[in-house]
């Protein structure tokens, strides 16, 4: 094949931001990307037509009404159980508005239009009725903690309503002036208190009884209103205060005695800069959609993408998964569950717990190359938090071993349930490494991560079984969630590799523990090695049992492909043809987290138009609110993942997919366009991280090859570049052409920019 070269040069520049240009810089243009969601009607089902805020600890779901709007909201440690049963998070509560003299049944306003804009954070309902002009906008405030809820009308006095506060427990709303609260206490003893605060334009607010034993507000009358919510529990993270801190009521009074006083424009204006540092760091193109079919309602975009395509919602989707991070998971809160943070049940699915089998950790895969490091210290410290609930039921579980393990489902005071996954824990400590292998956060690495990486090594050390020929094997292990239960499964078998690994790296890192570190190595070099089995597929267990023709939705025995790293398509191709062989016959057709998972190992394989294959099968809509996964899933209308039902693993996941076909980083250097599909064959992104602490600041393609790049080292060191196109080179880069692509090697300076430009 004959390749085109391009002719660059290179040139190093040094870029400072002031404190929150660069995320103005990178977000410049944003409406003009289209990063809204909308649709033309109310919703009328939760899971699959009400649009999210959240701020990482409180979450609502807006249904848009017309006669009535109806909120329903969470608080992320509203939970059941304790550190012996798992219990189930809860529902919190819901906000409802009654406008006066608005009927269901009556002709629907024009112009209705509700939707979510994911560059500020912010949903807005907007319509016409009896020629009059109503506009909403809602979002939820991190530095504030508070949601906000504003109401304009393009006529005075335009706005009568009757506000209710309900508890999902059923304790009765009581009444002070111009607010609503509730409060109540859950069976596990977790108190828990929510109140909402009204500030008019024009018009009256009484207080009359609710029918219930409560209490509503009646507003006459408003030329506009202004409702800000919060909501609390007193629950701490830490088991020596038994999981439980300041109380829940003060919390509330602390956040709306804060808030109340602040105008509109200035709680709208701190949640926006918030929001926008964070959000604002990554752009993407893939491609222009069609004006026309860019106009249409999300729900319709999504049923045209089969026919025509839409890169530009491929794109609108890869930036959700992160709108989502941002609103379910922020530093001094807990880790996005099963649902994130939202959850209209006191008994939802799967607990909407922390599964630790893939689930937790799919929902943090995004969070390091996407820009998001914050996102991803709530799942860090609930690791922590769990470990010494953790080695007290290890140790009755396993008599007489070091360290701690988890099982599949676990809760937020360290209770779990399902007794299989040992190596639930080992998965658990890859987060722990990867936010060191992006950040270079060395004190983090020395103080936080490697006591209880070394923790987890230790349970294994002592959990293993040693077979006479010196083997070490997982005892009694299940590959999830099929199979039978026996010694040596793949699935256990990778995990202990990569945390070995990793325990070895740190300790190198840190010179530190040099005799233990030597024990880990060799037991490393003894664990049962992948096999390569009849048909030419990677094994799923030590015996050769495969079935070609198996499509279960788990494809456990890949983790050495993703999200672990010892099998590269470079290093390993024998490993990685033969993960090829057993991904194929899994099929591409599957539950929505699972097509996330098999965009990032074909992204892994490098076979980018599998992976786009992938993607456009995860672009589907689907209907319905039931729980049934073996239908296959796709995307609700407004966007979320169906397992079937909603699961918000699946959005992280292609979140994570999209930037792995991008940029790779698991080994000793970067891959750009690794897995690049030929429909994305021109396009460009900022702001993508690398492992080493680098960021692609800048990287723009065209027919596949790039004409240009800057990378951002954060830390320093050396810098090692794989690109698929010739790049001329200069004095200190060294430079080796392969088959099909080409490595660079640099050192580079801490703060420095490093760029190249195409030339002629």
């Amino acid at each position: 094949m004959v390749r085109k070269i391009l002719c660059f040069s290179l040139f190093i520049t040094q870029i400072v931001f002031a404190p929150g240009a660069k995320a103005q810089q990178a977000n410049s243009g944003l409406h003009q990307q289209g990063l809204i969601i909308w649709d033309d009607k109310p919703a009328k089902t939760w899971m699959t037509e009400a649009y999210p805020i959240g701020n990482g600890r409180i979450g609502g779901m807006v249904f848009g009404g017309v006669a009535q709007e109806h909120i329903q909201f969470n608080e992320n440690s509203l939970w059941t159980g304790d550190e012996n049963e798992t219990g189930a998070y809860q529902a919190f509560g819901d906000l409802y508005i009654n406008f006066k003299g608005k009927d269901t049944s009556q002709k629907a306003p024009a112009n209705y239009r509700r939707q979510l804009d994911i560059s500020r954070s912010v949903q807005q309902i907007t319509y016409t009725d009896d020629a009059i002009a109503y506009q909403r906008e809602y979002f939820c405030s991190f530095p504030d903690k508070v949601m906000v809820l504003h109401f304009t009308a393009g006529k005075k006095g335009a706005y009568s309503a009757i506000i209710k506060l309900k508890d999902a427990h059923n304790a009765i709303a009581t009444a002070d002036g111009k607010s609503l609260q509730i409060a109540g206490k859950l069976d596990n003893g977790l108190a828990y208190n929510a109140a909402i605060v009204i500030k008019t334009e024009g018009g009256t607010v009484t207080v009359e009884p609710d029918g219930n034993g409560g209490s509503q507000l009646n507003l006459n009358k408003a030329d506009g209103f202004t409702i800000i919510l919060t909501a609390a529990t007193d629950y701490s993270n830490k088991r020596s205060q038994h999981w439980r801190g300041e109380a829940p009521g003060l919390k509330v009074k602390q956040a709306l005695t804060a808030a109340a006083p602040k105008t509109y424009l200035q709680l709208l204006t701190t949640h926006v800069i918030d929001y926008q540092a964070l959000f604002g760091r990554m752009a993407l193109n893939l491609g222009n959609t069609p004006a026309q079919q860019r106009a249409l309602p999300t729900y319709k975009r999504l049923l045209a993408y089969k026919k025509d395509g839409d890169p530009q919602l491929e794109a609108l989707l890869f930036r959700y998964g992160r709108y989502l991070l941002i609103s379910s998971s922020r530093k001094g809160g807990l880790p996005a569950n099963l649902q994130g943070l939202w959850n209209e049940s006191n008994n939802p699915p799967w607990r909407s717990d922390y599964h630790s089998n893939i689930n937790i950790q799919m929902n943090y895969w995004l969070a390091e190359p996407t820009n998001l490091s914050e996102c991803h210290i709530p799942y860090l410290d609930y690791i922590n938090s769990m470990r010494e609930v953790k080695k007290e039921s290890t140790r009755k579980e396993y008599p007489g071993v070091r360290g701690w393990t988890v099982k599949t489902e676990n809760n937020i005071f360290g209770g779990s349930s399902f007794l299989w996954n040992t190596p639930g824990s080992a998965w658990y400590m890859q987060g722990i490494w990867e936010h060191y292998a992006f950040t270079k956060d060395a004190a983090y690495l020395k103080n936080f991560g490697y006591p209880i990486i070394k923790e987890v090594v230790e349970f294994w050390d002592d959990h293993l079984k040693r077979r006479p020929d010196g083997t070490l094997v997982s005892p009694l292990g299940w590959s999830p969630e099929h199979g039978p239960t026996e010694d040596g499964v793949t699935y256990d078998q990778e995990i202990i590799y990569d945390l070995f690994t990793n325990y070895i790296e740190v300790a190198d890192i840190l010179r530190i523990d040099k005799v233990y570190r030597d024990h880990v190595a060799d037991m490393r070099e003894h664990l049962l090695k992948p096999k390569i089995g009849k048909w030419g597929q990677l094994q799923e267990w030590e015996t050769d049992r495969d079935d070609p023709k198996d499509t279960h939705r788990h494809s456990s025995n890949l983790f050495g492909l993703h999200p672990g790293r010892r099998i590269s398509t470079i290093k390993t191709p024998e490993l990685a043809q033969a993960a090829k062989v057993s991904l194929s016959g899994r099929g591409d057709v599957s539950t929505g987290w699972s097509m996330a998972w098999k965009m990032n190992f074909w992204a892994r394989l490098q076979d980018g138009d599998h992976a786009y294959k992938i993607l456009t099968n995860f672009i589907t809509l689907v209907g319905g609110s039931g729980v049934d996964y073996n239908e296959g899933g796709g995307l609700y209308s407004n966007l979320f993942c169906a397992h079937p039902p909603f699961q918000i693993d699946g959005n992280f996941g292609y979140t994570a997919g999209v930037a792995e076909m991008l940029v790779q980083s698991q080994t000793d250097e970067i891959q750009l366009l690794p897995a690049l599909p030929q429909k994305w064959a021109t396009g460009s992104v900022q702001g993508l991280r690398a492992r080493g602490d680098f960021e692609i600041t800048d990287m723009q393609w065209k027919d596949g090859k790039i004409v240009k790049l800057s990378i951002k080292s954060l830390a320093g060191g050396q810098c090692k570049l794989r690109v698929p196109n010739v790049l001329k080179t200069v004095a200190a880069v060294s430079k080796s052409v392969g088959k099909n692509d080409v490595a660079y090697s640099f050192k580079t300076q801490a703060g420095k920019t490093y760029s190249f430009i195409a030339g002629s």
